[in-house]
Parts: C-alpha cells; sequence; structure tokens
C-alpha cells in the first residue's frame, strides 16, 4: 500500500541456491570466474525471478504482491516440469 516492494523468502534464498549452482558449474566444467563474473550471472538470475514473480502476480490480478507472484510461478515451474514428464491429471 505503501508503495514498499516485499521481497518473498523464496525468491531472497534463490540467491543463495543460484550461487552454490554456478559455483558447481564452475568447478564440474573446471572453470575460474572473477567475482564480477559471477556477480553477473547472479544478477541476471535475480532479475529473471523478479520478471517471473511480477508476471505472474499480474496474470493473476494480483500487480505488485511478489509473494503470491512467486508462489505461483514456482507452482507454474513445477506444475510444468511434470507436464513435460508426462505426469498429469
Amino acid at each position: 500500500k505503501a508503495g514498499v516492494l516485499f521481497g518473498p523468502a523464496k525468491a531472497a534464498n534463490a540467491g543463495g541456491v543460484a550461487t552454490s549452482a554456478l559455483e558447481m558449474c564452475q568447478n564440474s566444467a573446471r572453470l575460474s570466474w572473477t567475482f564480477d563474473e559471477v556477480d553477473s550471472k547472479l544478477h541476471d538470475i535475480m532479475r529473471t525471478i523478479y520478471k517471473n514473480a511480477s508476471d505472474a502476480a499480474k496474470r493473476y490480478g494480483m500487480e505488485g504482491n511478489l509473494v503470491a507472484g512467486a508462489n505461483i510461478a514456482g507452482f507454474e515451474k513445477v506444475a510444468n516440469a511434470m507436464i513435460w514428464q508426462g505426469i498429469s491429471y
């Protein structure tokens, strides 16, 4: 209501998970990224997460509600993965 964005825990915690995934990728490929390269990749990932949450909230009439948007976007991602794997109801 006051124009303050509230960062959902799912999205905020994704930064740590994404950083761990980047580290595993770097290690398995025997790469050596600089801090700036890792930071840039993380920023891209977090921008995508924000956009997905924001877009999902807007699609379902809850524009600006990033908590609902993150929940919806997360559900859609899992549901789509299940459908792609042939698991549907």
